[in-house]
């Protein structure tokens, strides 16, 4: 599978990676999960460690412990479990980072992560507090880069502007094309997108409106109805799938920006994973192919917290 840099890092990551937040908690049923992306060409994985309450770490830091030095592994930092384990609380606090990132070595097994994200981020946060605390882990050897994963336009500015992140983990999807707004500034400051939700939810995938859940068939997806959903879909199909499968066109869409490093769909099955490998290793869209799906699906832009 063809890599990426992921920005100017040095790293470089399979156009897919795996999102393991769907793996579950079983060892075997994830442990078959890893080893299919793996056997697939995917050497980007990313959990974070409010997944399962730190299992799914474990789990990742397991299944890869083998192929430690063929891998990136990324993990997220900043939401704080209370002791019921009922809710979590956010801290951006550099004490928290460099607290956090111990237990995390712990539980993924291995002696520094290669990518360490901000799970979230608001405006009133201490940045330079903040970035302080993932630059001293980096001068400490603990990580290699830091990224955050936000969709908040204040917040990705404010790190374009004043942190030295390598990427921006954001859902970006034909359904989902906010991001657009900011893959500019994004490619000129050389911090790649990793896209999450490429598949928005199943919609675009194989199965499409069948993979609508009784939410959305009553109140849409994000600005969509779930009228304009199956227009859109129908469109879609009729005008643009004729070599094509869905999962395919989704998937190449998001990787036609030269400022997205990798695609991050979940798996909970080993078909799911070999599908979408299958489909990131179509051939890429054309340039009408691009322009035409632009045409079809709607450009919102983020109205909140700008």
């Amino acid at each position: 599978m063809e890599k990426r840099p992921l920005g100017n890092s040095g790293l470089l990551v399979s156009k897919m990676g795996l999102g393991c937040m769907s793996l579950g908690t079983d060892e075997k049923h994830a442990l078959s999960i890893v080893e299919a992306a793996l056997e697939e060409g995917i050497n980007y994985f990313d959990t974070a460690d409010l997944y399962d309450f730190g299992v799914n770490e474990e789990l990742v830091g397991k299944a890869l412990k083998n192929v430690r030095d063929d891998v990136v592994i990324a993990t997220k930092v900043g939401n704080r479990w209370n002791e019921a384990k009922d809710s979590w609380s956010w801290d951006p606090s550099k004490s928290y980072i460099k607290s956090a990132v111990k237990d995390s070595l712990h539980r993924l097994g291995i002696d520094y992560i290669d990518l360490y994200q901000l799970h979230g981020g608001t405006i009133e946060d201490p940045f330079e507090e903040t970035i302080e605390g993932f630059e001293e882990l980096k001068a400490e050897g603990l990580i290699r880069e830091y990224g955050i994963s936000s969709i908040r336009p204040n917040v990705i500015k404010a790190f374009a502007e004043k942190s030295s992140i390598k990427s921006i983990m954001m859902q970006y999807s034909i359904l989902d094309r906010r991001p657009e707004e900011w893959l500019p500034l994004l490619e000129e400051k050389k911090i790649s997108v990793v896209a999450r939700g490429p598949l928005a939810k199943g919609l675009l995938s194989d199965k499409m409106l069948d993979k609508a859940s009784d939410k959305i068939k009553k109140e849409g997806f994000l600005s969509y109805t779930y009228n304009e959903l199956s227009e859109l879909l129908s469109s879609i199909q009729h005008k643009l799938l004729n070599d094509r499968q869905m999962t395919e066109l989704a998937l190449q869409y998001v990787l036609s920006s030269p400022a997205v490093a990798a695609v991050v769909p979940g798996a909970s099955t080993v078909e799911q994973v070999k599908n979408n490998a299958r489909a990131v290793k179509g051939s890429a869209l054309s340039k009408d192919e691009i322009e035409l799906i632009r045409q079809l699906a709607k450009n919102d832009k983020y109205e909140q917290h700008r």
